[in-house]
């Protein structure tokens, strides 16, 4: 075929000496036709999977992974819309080994994520821990978190009102009773640049990049019956649809697994194949337990605020900051109460929340902010 349509072109061009037109010219945007794995969303999660994919396989190409995303600029995406933080203090033992080891990961990044030629990996991982301040109504639930975490291998530090004062005489302690303090391993760095680490390496070991949206699925039924006499339509995925950005064009690609990793969206996602559509109470019924919520960050100024030390400080009330670069500019906010969650048909930011909910409790915990600026 490819050979018939070489033919037709040069017989195109010979007619019509001096254009560069030609029939049949094939969009270089397209994925391809047939892959072995087909990963929606193309976040931090998205070329992570793509990236273990490749170090996984016994034989280079040996699987064929293709990587879709529909917004390349990422502007609504949550990976680059995040505080960047990484810690252990957990309550549950799993999350704190995954935690412990993706530090170790992000220490060395450059021994996996390294590509020959390139530049180095540089995260600007700041490691200078989260501390969690605790009222009395909660200290024994730090308490019982600080010895899962310990017993998980965490570093991880107890502090008294006292202490807390000694360490960092900037906040004001009223109402702590307990602090806890992430020693190491703990801190935030920059996930736009994890994003393209991951992104980088993974299309040097033959991982494809794809900008598109995936619109629609192909697939086979097949009706099981469960030992509960509940039957069930196994769908097995054949192919996907890939809708061209800002075109009517559209590539099907036969693939044998297909990975959700649509962040927010992964519910929506899930919906195209009828999950969570099927009679209630039974399995065919639950819908994949994934929305899109939206969260307020501000940008904060404050040239006396606290210094180089400060923690990633998260405060009984909820209400968080962090230190943003060295010019005394924080980040900070809060998650709204269930009932007030913001409309996520946009990314607007409502700036009298600032003042209602992140402020006051700010400026309690840390005087100095009540003369920051927005």
């Amino acid at each position: 075929l490819e050979a018939q349509l070489a033919a037709m072109r040069k017989k195109a061009a010979d007619a019509l000496p001096g254009s560069s037109w030609s029939p049949l010219e094939l969009n270089p945007d397209l994925p391809p036709e047939r892959a072995d794995i087909v990963i929606v969303g193309g976040g931090v999660v998205g070329w992570s999977i793509a990236y273990w994919l490749k170090q996984k396989e016994r034989v280079r190409g040996g699987v064929k992974v293709i990587v879709v995303e529909k917004d390349p600029t990422y502007s609504q995406a949550s990976t680059v819309l995040s505080a960047g933080g990484i810690r252990q203090q957990f309550s549950l033992p799993e999350n704190i080994h995954l935690s412990l080891a993706s530090a170790d990961f992000m220490r060395n990044i450059n021994e996996h994520l390294g590509v020959l030629n390139e530049d180095p990996v540089d995260l600007q991982f700041n490691q200078s821990g989260y501390l969690f301040l605790a009222s009395e109504e909660v200290a024994h639930i730090m308490e019982e978190n600080y010895s899962t975490q310990r017993y998980a291998g965490a570093k991880v530090s107890l502090l008294s009102a006292t202490q807390l004062k000694e360490k960092f005489p900037w906040i004001n302690t009223d109402g702590v009773v307990l602090a806890s303090y992430g020693l190491e391993n703990e801190g935030w760095f920059d996930p736009w640049t994890l994003l393209n680490a991951f992104r980088r390496k993974a299309i040097s070991m033959g991982a494809i990049q794809c900008c598109g949206e995936v619109t629609d699925f192909k697939y086979t039924t097949k009706v099981i019956t469960t030992t509960d006499g509940e039957h069930l339509d196994l769908r097995r995925i054949k192919s996907v649809k890939v809708q061209m950005p800002n075109s009517l064009e559209y590539q099907p690609v036969e693939c044998a697994i297909v990975v959700n990793a649509a962040g927010a969206f992964s519910g929506k996602l899930a919906e195209m194949l009828g999950i969570g559509f099927g009679p209630k109470d039974t399995i065919a019924g639950i819908p994949l337990p994934v929305e899109p919520r939206k969260r307020y960050v501000y940008v904060v100024h404050c040239p006396d605020g606290p210094g180089l030390d400060t923690p990633f400080l998260i405060d009984y009330s909820g209400v968080y900051f962090r230190r943003e670069g060295l010019g005394g500019n924080y980040i900070a906010g809060t998650s709204p109460e269930e009932a007030e969650e913001p409309d996520t048909s946009n990314l607007e930011v409502d700036h009298q929340f600032f003042e209602d909910k992140v402020w006051p409790s700010l400026a309690c915990r840390v005087p100095a902010f009540e003369k920051l600026k927005v």
